[in-house]
C-alpha cells in the first residue's frame, strides 16, 4: 500500500455541497460560503476510544464520524464537509482501513457530507483524527453560555444505551433487547434533524451528550453561570433497560456518555413548540429538570427523594 493508491482508493467520485469550488486532488482544498461556519476536531486511537474487540472497521469509520457530526448538531450546524488524518500502523491492511472510511461515507452520505482531505502517517498505533465543518444562517449558532433560570432541561432519545451495548460485547453476555443495544453503540444516529428544526427558536442552549449529561450538564451550568437540578427519574431511558442493576443504570444513564443524545435549555414559552418540532421529525425528547439562579453554577439531583450535587463523572483525557 503507498499513499496515491490508498487516496485514489477512498476519495469521493462525486460531491453533494454545493459551496464545494475544488476538493481532494490539490493542496488544499476551497469551498465557500454567506453563511457562519462551524468547525470541529476530534482525535481517536485505537484501545482507547475504539477496539476490533467490539466493532468492525466499518463501524468505527461511522462512529468517530458520528461524534463530529454531533457536536455539529450541538452547535445548531448543517453538517458539509470532513477531512480525516491517520496515524497507521503496519498491523492495518488497505482493506481493513478503506471499510473504515466506508463506515464514514454511509453516515456522511445521509447528510450530505463531503469528504475533501487529509493525510495519512506511518504509526505503531492507529489513530484517526476527524475535522468537520458545517453551515448555520449568520449569528445563529447555539451556545453553552445561552440557558436562564427558569429554562427547561432537556434530553433527547434514550440515554445510557451505548454503554449497555458496550458491556454487552465486553462481556459477552446475553440480555434482552442485546442487538438493540450493540447497534446503539456501533451505529449512533447523530441528532441533526432536530438542531436544524429548532432554528426558528431564538434562544437555546445545547450540548451533545458524548460524556455523559453528568459532564455536559455541568458544562452547561458553568458556562451559562447557572444552577441545573435534574430529576433523575426523568432521564429517558430504554424499555427495557431495567433489567440491568440499578448501580449500572445510573452509572450509564449519567455517565456512561457516546449516546451522542442532545442535553439543551430552553425557555417554559417556547417548549410545546420545541415538542412539536421533535414529534414531526420523530426524535424522541423529554423534559428532565429545570434551570435556576444559584451563586455557583453547579448540578443537582434527585434520587429517591434525596438530592445531591452531581458532578462530572464521565470519561475525561489526561486525567
Amino acid at each position: 500500500m503507498d499513499e496515491f493508491s490508498f487516496i485514489n482508493a477512498i476519495k469521493q467520485k462525486a460531491y453533494s455541497q454545493p459551496t464545494l469550488v475544488k476538493g481532494i486532488g490539490d493542496d488544499a482544498a476551497v469551498f465557500r460560503s454567506t453563511s457562519d461556519i462551524v468547525t470541529t476536531v476530534d482525535t481517536f486511537v485505537e484501545n482507547i476510544h475504539f477496539s476490533l474487540e467490539t466493532m468492525r472497521p466499518f463501524h468505527i469509520g461511522y462512529r468517530v464520524l458520528a461524534a463530529n457530526i454531533s457536536d455539529l448538531a450541538a452547535m445548531g450546524a448543517e453538517p458539509a464537509f470532513y477531512l480525516v488524518s491517520m496515524c497507521i500502523p503496519k498491523t492495518w491492511n488497505q482493506k481493513a482501513l478503506e471499510e473504515i472510511y466506508q463506515g464514514m461515507h454511509e453516515l456522511a452520505s445521509l447528510h450530505q457530507m463531503d469528504l475533501i482531505g487529509g493525510d495519512t502517517v506511518s504509526s505503531d498505533r492507529l489513530m484517526i483524527s476527524i475535522t468537520a465543518m458545517g453551515y448555520v444562517p449568520k449569528d445563529q449558532a447555539r451556545f453553552r453560555s445561552d440557558a436562564q433560570p427558569n429554562d427547561i432541561i432537556f434530553a433527547t432519545g434514550t440515554l445510557g444505551d451505548s454503554r449497555a451495548g458496550l458491556e454487552i460485547l465486553l462481556q459477552g453476555q446475553e440480555c434482552k433487547s442485546q442487538d438493540y443495544y450493540i447497534q446503539r453503540h456501533r451505529l449512533p444516529e447523530p441528532r441533526v434533524a432536530l438542531a436544524l428544526g429548532l432554528r426558528e427558536i431564538n434562544r437555546v442552549a445545547l450540548n451533545d451528550i458524548s460524556d455523559g449529561i453528568s459532564n455536559e450538564a455541568n458544562e452547561i451550568a458553568e458556562a451559562s453561570g447557572v444552577g441545573i437540578f435534574i430529576i433523575e427519574d426523568s432521564v429517558p431511558v430504554s424499555e427495557s433497560f431495567h433489567q440491568f442493576s440499578e448501580e449500572q443504570q445510573y452509572e450509564w444513564k449519567l455517565s456512561g456518555g457516546e449516546d451522542f443524545e442532545l442535553l439543551g435549555t430552553i425557555s417554559k414559552a417556547n417548549w410545546p413548540r420545541v415538542q412539536e418540532i421533535a414529534d414531526q421529525i420523530n426524535t424522541p425528547i423529554r423534559q428532565i429538570g429545570y434551570v435556576y439562579e444559584a451563586e455557583e453554577p453547579r448540578v443537582l439531583i434527585q434520587t429517591h427523594g434525596e438530592t445531591k450535587q452531581l458532578t462530572k463523572s464521565g470519561y475525561t483525557h489526561l486525567k
